[in-house]
């Protein structure tokens, strides 16, 4: 433990809410979670944020820290603190309810207009579908499957700010890992919903998403197999 003080910027309020500083004590393998739990504990009691489980596991916990989205409680002070400065905003793209936490509805109801549940066509009377795990299809689902939603993509995206009916990275994500499904019977009406102007079309390709996905995965690619598939699809006739 040090005797070094943290000079910690957060935002407070809606919409129409500023930046009010506090001192906050620094410490050993301190996180920027640690930062702002001390703050609501300690300097401000009724500072509005999101967490859970602090160990990375369900990403609610995900704020703007120096301009990038990052999950707090996996972020170390150590690697992000400038001259013991930090600035911690809401993430972007989406409504603030309150300080620090966000408004995550309509970033969800994309994921349903790009038709992210599973439609399959077999009972609970049925046999369990066998897929294979060396088939081309599944590696290519296995490598965007664990996406838990922490929307640090979707806040990290020019293009969601640019035009906030894209439907982001996160459900073409979820979509693409589903059209690689073989259980799936949903692919056609699906394709149809990503192949319009507020899908995957829209994409710059600028890879921030994949930049800062705290899991390691790869929107942008995702979204690339989507286009490949769309104009597959278009060129055969079923689009």
């Amino acid at each position: 433990m040090s005797n070094k003080t943290l000079r910690v910027k957060v935002w407070r309020g809606r919409t129409s809410g500023e930046l009010v500083p506090y001192d906050v004590p620094r410490f050993d393998n301190q996180t920027v979670l640690d930062v702002v739990t001390y703050i609501q504990r300690n300097l401000q009691p009724d500072l509005g944020y999101r967490y859970a489980c602090r160990v990375g596991m369900c990403g609610s916990c995900a704020m703007n820290v120096n301009g990038k989205a990052r999950w707090t409680c996996r972020t170390h002070v150590a690697k992000v603190a400038v001259d013991d400065e930090l600035e911690i905003t809401p993430l972007s793209n989406l409504p603030v309810i309150k300080d620090l936490a966000t408004n995550m509805e309509r970033f969800f109801d994309k994921w349903a207009d790009a038709k992210g549940q599973f439609k399959g066509e077999r009972t609970r009377e049925d046999d369990f579908s066998k897929v294979s795990p060396q088939s081309k299809k599944r590696e290519a689902a296995d490598a965007g499957i664990e996406c838990i939603g922490c929307g640090v993509c979707y806040s990290s995206c020019d293009v969601v700010t640019w035009r906030p009916d894209y439907l982001g990275p996160a459900a073409m994500n979820r979509a693409w890992t589903l059209m690689n499904d073989e259980r799936d019977i949903n692919g056609t009406e699906r394709l149809h919903s990503v192949a319009g102007d507020a899908g995957c079309h829209s994409c710059h390709t600028q890879g921030s998403c994949t930049e800062r996905c705290p899991k390691h995965l790869s929107p942008t690619a995702s979204i690339a197999g989507l286009k490949r598939l769309i104009v597959k699809a278009a060129r055969e006739g079923d689009l």
